[in-house]
């Protein structure tokens, strides 16, 4: 990612990233960044999140906080922030709630581990249709908040972010977030928001996971 940015510095041309967000704590940092380089869109696409009022918290929780970093770039009052100067404002698209897809790649993987098969069907789903959105929509990248949790594999949802660019004809901007102290910046930055951080990825199956090791 350094090195594409590094590469439009040059061009005096600000791209069009369509971001695809799981949660405000993950993007805070992410928005942060990406919005002196890039017009980012958010992209709220989350089905494994399926309980709908917890849903609906955490849609509600991204919003105002596009809201806040949108009234920091219209006031000029970038007090506290990493980033300032030359931020551009951040747009917002969510995908309809539909838990029911969720289920359907879950099939046949309710017992499987965190981490493990259901959670990398999760992410291509998630990617696949942040993809066909850009695709559609006419983005010059798309890329993912998730790469900043130190839980998931940077490499393997970069693998599958290039696979789905690949196949809908939208680069893929690769990432890992957490590193630079992305992850502590979030934390930090959720903080100074006062953002709601939830304890597990949204899905029934990692949340029985949670509640069992309480």
């Amino acid at each position: 990612m350094d090195e594409i940015t590094e590469a439009l510095h040059g061009t005096g041309r600000v791209p069009r990233l369509l971001l695809h967000v799981c949660c405000a704590p993950c993007s805070s940092h992410c928005l942060e960044l990406l919005r002196q380089d890039f017009h980012v869109t958010v992209f709220y696409f989350n089905p494994n999140i399926t309980e709908q009022a917890e849903y609906e918290y955490r849609l509600a929780e991204e919003q105002r906080l596009i809201g806040i970093y949108n009234a920091q770039i219209a006031s000029g009052d970038y007090a506290g922030m990493r980033y300032g100067a030359g931020a551009h404002e951040i747009g917002f698209l969510a995908a309809p709630y539909d838990p029911a897809a969720f289920f359907r790649i879950a099939r046949g993987l309710e017992q499987a581990p965190e981490g493990g098969a259901r959670c990398k069907r999760c992410f291509t789903q998630r990617l696949a249709v942040t993809a066909h959105a850009a695709a559609i929509h006419g983005f010059d990248y798309f890329t993912t908040t998730l790469t900043i949790s130190p839980q998931k594999d940077a490499a393997l949802l970069n693998e599958i972010g290039e696979e789905q660019g690949t196949r809908c004809g939208v680069p893929f901007l690769p990432s890992d977030f957490k590193k630079k102290e992305g992850y502590k910046r979030s934390v930090e930055l959720s903080a100074r928001f006062g953002l709601y951080r939830q304890d597990y990825c949204g899905c029934v199956f990692s949340k029985r996971t949670r509640d069992s090791i309480r």
